[in-house]
């Protein structure tokens, strides 16, 4: 029986990630962070304009629009806020006025807006270290759309944070930045694709599960279910080549555990890889398991082809 990685791979060598292919991982990268960080820019342009009206920084307290703002901007971010009494609020804008805002005398608008927009950054800072693995998510959903699209298979879709799955309609602009779940029909049944799982058969969050099951049948008791899964992997989406072995190691030790945990519930999923940055010996590492069949396949997210390729294999599982 042909192996699968054969479509896409012909050595270890085709697992390594190229310059280019970094070079445009990153200039995606950077389009996603500034995507992230583009409503803060307009909501420090909104600020700029109301506290233009104030004629001394202590007219700022009497803006009750911008309150908010000016919490921020003295350094509370959104959760601490809602810990705080109004006293502390008070206090806390009071202290930003007086320590950072009267000391620039008639440029303390442009103090407020970069102190605003300083907080907003460090806020954002931790949502965009994981910006690499919600990228990897996203190029593997539109891939794996457009093979189900092509084939003419109908897809329900579940966006993050709810319960109800609906149909993917002709019109999925940007779906692929709220979605958890692809639920279709092929020629060997019913498949639903679940991202970011806790499989309890595991113990453990698995990045991408799929099951021979419908959505509606998706349930707490079926992920307990060893021979509902189809396949399980992991998705690696950081790109820094510095960081590439640790990512390994990571994920190396997530597939172990997937591995000793369904032969020990005497079930054969099928486990894979895919990853970002991909070095030498990581990748020699990869292919090895694949030759021993530890794992079923693996794809470098960086080059087109073999994305699309294990797309397309997972979309005939």
């Amino acid at each position: 029986m042909a192996k699968p990685y054969l479509d896409h791979l012909v050595s270890s060598k085709s697992l390594k990630t190229s310059s280019a292919g970094v070079r445009a991982y990153v200039a995606a990268k950077n389009l996603e962070e500034r995507r992230r960080f583009e409503p803060f820019v307009w909501q420090a342009r909104a600020l700029k304009a109301t506290a233009s009206r104030a004629k001394s920084p202590a007219d700022l307290l009497n803006m009750a629009e911008i309150q908010e703002a000016l919490l921020t901007a003295a350094g509370v971010s959104d959760k601490a806020a809602g810990h705080l009494e109004d006293t502390d609020k008070v206090d806390a804008i009071e202290g930003l006025i007086r320590n950072f805002l009267e000391p620039e005398g008639a440029n303390f608008v442009e103090e407020l807006v970069f102190r605003f927009l300083l907080t907003k950054g460090d806020t954002l800072g931790g949502a965009m270290r994981n910006v690499g693995g919600f990228l990897a998510q996203c190029r593997l959903t539109r891939s794996i759309i457009g093979h189900l699209r092509n084939a003419g298979h109908q897809c329900r879709w579940l966006e993050s944070g709810k319960t109800k799955w609906q149909e993917l309609s002709d019109n999925d602009a940007d779906i692929e930045l709220r979605l958890r779940g692809l639920s279709w029909t092929g020629p060997a049944g019913p498949r639903t694709l679940i991202y970011n799982l806790t499989v309890p058969i595991v113990r453990n969050n698995i990045d991408l599960c799929l099951f021979d099951r419908d959505a509606e049948t998706l349930s707490k008791k079926v992920h307990g279910d060893a021979s509902a899964y189809l396949a399980l992997g992991e998705l690696k989406g950081g790109i820094d080549p510095a960081g590439a072995d640790e990512h390994w190691k990571t994920a190396h030790t997530a597939l172990n555990r997937i591995r000793m945990a369904f032969t020990k519930a005497k079930a054969r999923p099928v486990i894979f890889f895919i990853g970002a940055a991909v070095a030498t010996k990581m990748a020699t590492e990869i292919w090895s398991m694949l030759k021993k069949n530890e794992l079923e396949n693996a794809a470098n997210l960086t080059d087109d082809a073999q994305l699309a390729s294990i797309s397309r294999w997972l979309c005939s599982l």
